[in-house]
């Protein structure tokens, strides 16, 4: 028989359940039995009694009774290939004990969904550490966006960051080439959006207040440059973190996304030349309340075929920077 163990919570298990704490450590540990010990005293944290319900708390000592599965479960075995932990790595902007953040390249999804094999969800299997931990996705982006694309490593990381996300205490900037040139310059959108036709073709509706699934979605853009009248670069600002929000708000106000298949309708437009039919949107820049303190503050350089554009019409880039302090719309961290 094994002896009485003591174990300690870990700061990232503080305010995780009790059970499942000795669901992540103890795996073959049924339920009922782990009732069993919790209701005749056996299991107690810090000499108290408990229940399987019982928040845990860092530094708690947690007492685990001899049992026959006490046997800690081993630390997991990385699964991910060494190509796939490198497929990301090569697109690393900034990591630290507590977040990475990765330029995400255009084409490449985020999550998996029919059809799809490759996905970063899938390649951070490669990214678990020590504990078996697997780092957490926090934010999404499309398929075609390129850009920052933000992941923490442990879950209470997760948890504060999706907290900011919810809380809009994030400053999320993107670039987009557009057709034309809006007026005015720099405004704001404001709409309700809903989805629409099926799963494989799926996109956003403009529709009113109080229609089926209809939610509020606020939008703001500021012009930086423009190449004549023909196309414009934006930097926009979403307040809230609508599916597909910025190309459906692009579109709505008349200058959809340069490469858009969902959204660019605009009819005997040419696309200029030079420039590759490809989706035109990229999350530039990042910034949000990191979990350690502080503010975290990440920018990602353009994608090939954006670079590509930019040069075309010598774009500066520092004009974006100009523009984001200048603009109020882009410039408040919350608002809507």
């Amino acid at each position: 028989m094994a002896a009485i163990e003591t174990k300690h919570v870990d700061a990232d298990e503080n305010g995780m359940r009790l059970d499942r704490w000795f669901k992540t450590h103890y795996p073959g540990l049924a339920f009922g039995q782990l009732q069993k010990l919790v209701r005749t005293g056996q299991v107690r944290v810090d000499g108290a009694r408990v229940k399987t319900s019982t928040r845990l708390e860092t530094g708690q000592a947690v007492r685990v009774p001899p049992m026959a599965t006490s046997a800690p479960a081993a630390p997991a075995v990385r699964t991910g290939k060494t190509e796939d932990r490198g497929a990301l790595e090569a697109h690393l902007l900034h990591e630290d004990r507590e977040v990475l953040v990765f330029n995400k390249p255009a084409g490449l999804a985020v999550q998996g969904g029919p059809g799809l094999t490759r996905h970063v969800d899938g390649l951070l299997e490669a990214w678990r550490d020590k504990k078996g931990q697997k780092p957490r996705l926090v934010h999404r982006l499309d398929r075609d966006t390129s850009g920052v694309l933000l992941v923490a490593k442990t879950r209470k990381a997760a948890a504060e960051l999706a907290g900011s996300f919810r809380a809009r205490t994030t400053r999320k900037l993107y670039w987009a080439l557009v057709k034309g040139v809006p007026k005015p310059r720099e405004g704001r959108i404001s709409t309700y959006l809903a989805k629409e036709g099926p799963r494989e073709a799926e996109r956003m509706a403009i529709v009113r207040h109080g229609e089926p699934d209809a939610v509020h979605a606020v939008s703001h853009y500021a012009v930086v440059e423009q190449g004549a009248q023909k196309v414009s670069w934006l930097v926009m600002r979403p307040v809230t973190g609508r599916t597909h929000q910025l190309r459906a708000h692009a579109a709505h106000i008349g200058h959809p996304i340069v490469g858009d298949p969902k959204y660019f309708d605009i009819q005997n437009w040419d696309l200029p030349g030079g420039i590759q039919n490809k989706l035109h949107l990229h999350a530039h820049r990042l910034v949000i309340p990191h979990p350690a303190g502080g503010l975290l503050d990440v920018s990602a350089p353009l994608s090939a075929h954006m670079q590509q554009t930019w040069n075309l019409y010598g774009f500066d880039p520092e004009r974006a920077l100009e523009v984001e302090d200048e603009a109020a719309v882009l410039r408040t961290p919350k608002s809507g």
